[in-house]
């Protein structure tokens, strides 16, 4: 992959301002992050009526993005510090939690996304679908998803130590000597993270919405329809904010530190852009929640009723309290 433009002695430039980029998002996104999904959480396993479509896979989505959230103490703590105290264990851990979370997020999208679309599309065909199906599908993600994202923190931990001080984006990336197999891992890791997604993301999205003018259905009414449409075109935006910057880019950093590819231009513009896209990666943490929110008739009826009940509450023990002084 070299050009005319490449250089045996191109020098990285030295990405200084990726600690405080990643210490403001990180912050940013801890408060609404650990709110929302614990909410989420709270609200999908308590109030949501069991015949509602996707629930499983949307407590197993916000399960993902707590899980990440929790970690993020830990991450602002070493770029507002510099330095890493906790351990390699617990480094190698975050480290994990974060592709844990993007890879897991975008399994549960993808599901998500299939089941609004083939339930709606096919409703006599999957009548009698059990809730069973969702739990084991969900368990099989979990486990693929968890074994797929081992390499992650492995690439990372040739040169941590229990003593060492650096974490996360201070980590080298373990040279592979074969360049074509590095480039064949790289490459099956798109496809099957990335790319598979995407193209089924964007079918279902696409089908749903040519669904809405079409009169083959009499017994689906619209308001479903529209509703399925908002929840697959939500999962479409959130997958497209968050997750495809980063795909996009990841293909040439890790070419990049691989030394596959030694072209200056393309080496420094893919490293000052690994920030960014990283960022936005965990962009989703804040994101999910409103596809939950937005998308979820009984989440919105339940959250708001028991919102009503609190206030009401409240309220009723402020007017005791002041009738007892009286």
């Amino acid at each position: 992959m070299q050009s005319n433009g490449s250089s045996e002695n191109c020098e990285d430039p030295q990405i200084t301002f990726k600690y405080h980029l990643y210490a403001t998002t990180y912050t940013v996104v801890f408060i609404p992050g650990l709110l929302a999904n614990s909410a989420a959480l709270w609200v999908l396993c308590r109030f949501i009526s069991k015949k509602n479509k996707a629930v499983i896979f949307m407590i197993n989505l916000a399960a993902a993005d707590l899980a990440h959230v929790l970690s993020l103490p830990l991450r602002i703590y070493y770029y507002i510090n510099h330095t890493w105290p906790f351990g390699r264990f617990l480094c190698l851990l975050c480290f994990y939690l974060k592709y844990l979370n993007m890879y897991a997020s975008i399994c549960f999208l993808t599901c998500i996304s299939i089941q609004r679309y083939y339930f709606l599309l096919h409703p006599f065909k999957v009548k009698d679908w059990k809730r069973r199906y969702d739990v084991a599908i969900s368990a099989f993600v979990w486990i693929f998803v968890g074994a797929a994202c081992l390499p992650f923190p492995l690439m990372r931990s040739q040169d941590l130590t229990n003593n060492s001080n650096a974490c996360f984006a201070d980590l080298g990336v373990r040279k592979i000597e074969n360049p074509t197999a590095s480039v064949m891992m790289v490459i099956t890791a798109e496809l099957l993270g990335f790319v598979g997604p995407l193209i089924t993301i964007v079918y279902c999205t696409w089908k749903t919405r040519e669904s809405l003018q079409e009169y083959e259905m009499p017994f689906q009414n619209t308001n479903e329809k529209r509703r399925a449409l908002r929840m697959v075109a939500m999962c479409a935006a959130v997958f497209f904010i968050c997750f495809t910057p980063y795909h996009i880019n990841f293909f040439f950093y890790m070419m990049v530190k691989e030394n596959v590819i030694t072209n200056c231009f393309i080496r420094r513009s893919t490293l000052y852009s690994q920030p960014f896209c990283l960022s936005l990666a965990s962009l989703d943490c804040c994101l999910d929640p409103i596809l939950y929110f937005f998308t979820t008739s009984e989440f919105q009826d339940q959250l708001s009723r028991h919102s009503s009940t609190i206030i009401r509450g409240r309220l009723m023990s402020k007017e005791s309290a002041s009738s007892i002084k009286e």
